[in-house]
């Protein structure tokens, strides 16, 4: 048997969280805000999308008193770029709250995070998780707030492998509670996480219930759960949320990016509409990868690399390697291609002496998420980390922060 370095401090959390009640923003928008909660103990679905509900649930927003028939409800009629405290109970007793933020209609200017391979419930997971907080309430007061939360995948690992089967991976509501919904309670209080499937998110590598459990506890635009999905904030920027791995719902695990599968049709389509300045995909694995441990993924999604570059894309957000790494866009199509694949899990073997062949300009082995802002037609990545966070180039010498990339 093979445990994962968090695998006592999970145990831990473990025994502290039976029955422990959370409330999260799962969607938002300029005039409207989804609002979702439930328990991560016992067995069943006790929080998300199809949750058995935990009792007769009111939220109050807006000076509105709002019934709900799930563990989770919608709210429209706000105003754009507005904040709204708001109140849940649950058979009369309050039982959760926060405060939340609408987008603008129009916007010139937009802060989030990226985050990627974090969900192992390891301390040093945490102590990412307690910088982002502190990141974020650093934002609040400012002309730029975080809006939301980009996950690049790998979202839970599981604890334990016994040879063919996964422990605690991600298929039961049980194991979210400190592996998603502790760490980042704060946080998801107040905005979304917007996700995407790394290859530990299903049977992948792992469970296949793994994925269902995704699909329910995350919520997606429409609220149609999704592998693949767009949204816009407010005509500034088009995200596309795409599945880079081979999870399936049926059979054998098989590619979703095939270039005549449905998933890059979609994309083709939906990126030749969009009419947004800045377009920005963001996946699990990266294609411009030195290392140390995975290989880079442009074999597989040159046909996404020519739609990008064919789009006007400037920028693409990806994980699976666990260090941050920026590419050269003189080398990669004028695209900066960017991995975040260290929230929890940490690779520090040296990869310098790969980084010019495979295209990599600066490279840092910290645990880290991105703090972004974009001002314009200018875009601002700052990895930010709980420890000492040191990019180098090629030749080992220090790269400044942040990293810069322009739509011209």
């Amino acid at each position: 048997m093979t445990l994962r370095g968090g695998s006592v401090f999970l145990a831990l959390l473990t025994s502290l969280s039976a029955q422990t009640f959370h409330n999260y923003v799962g969607q938002a928008g300029p005039r409207s805000v989804l609002l979702a909660w439930g328990v991560t103990g016992g067995a069943g679905n006790t929080i998300g999308l199809d949750s058995v509900p935990l009792g007769k649930a009111t939220v109050r927003i807006a000076n509105r008193t709002i019934p709900a028939s799930h563990n989770w409800v919608s709210v429209d009629g706000l105003s754009p770029d507005t904040t709204y405290p708001y109140e849940i109970d649950i058979d009369g007793s309050r039982r959760g709250g926060g405060q939340v933020r609408t987008w603008p209609e129009e916007a010139i200017r937009l802060c989030f995070f990226v985050l990627g391979d974090f969900g192992n419930a390891s301390s040093g997971q945490y102590r990412v998780a307690q910088r982002m907080t502190q990141e974020f309430r650093s934002h609040q007061d400012t002309g730029c707030p975080i809006r939301f939360v980009l996950t690049v995948g790998d979202n839970i690992y599981g604890n334990a492998n016994l040879g063919a089967v996964e422990l605690r991976s991600g298929d039961h509501d049980s194991d979210w509670d400190s592996t998603f919904f502790r760490p980042y309670r704060e946080i998801l209080q107040q905005i979304p996480f917007l996700p995407t499937l790394g290859n530990h998110d299903g049977n992948g590598s792992e469970n296949r219930a793994d994925l269902f459990v995704y699909l329910d506890n995350f919520f997606f635009p429409g609220n149609h759960p999704a592998r693949w999905y767009t949204f816009t904030y407010g005509g500034l920027a088009q995200f596309f949320a795409l599945d880079s791995t081979t999870n399936s719902e049926i059979g054998p695990p098989a590619p979703a990016y095939d270039p005549a599968g449905a998933e890059s049709k979609w994309l083709q389509l939906t990126m030749k509409d969009a009419t947004a300045p800045w377009k920005i995909p963001y996946f699990h694995h990266p294609v411009y990868n030195a290392g140390p441990r995975h290989g880079a993924s442009y074999d597989n999604l040159k046909h996404w690399v020519s739609l990008f570059e064919k789009s006007g894309v400037k920028v693409v957000f990806s994980g699976h390697e666990h260090n941050v790494q920026f590419s050269n866009p003189s080398e990669t199509g004028g695209i900066l291609y960017v991995v975040s694949g260290s929230g929890g899990e940490l690779r520090r073997g040296d990869i310098r002496p790969a980084m010019e062949e495979r295209h990599i300009a600066a490279w840092a082995p910290a645990r880290a998420f991105l703090s972004v802002e974009i001002n314009g037609s200018e875009m601002r990545i700052t990895p930010v980390s709980p420890d000492n966070l040191r990019p180098v180039d090629p030749d080992g010498h220090p790269v400044r922060m942040p990293v810069l990339q322009r739509l011209k």
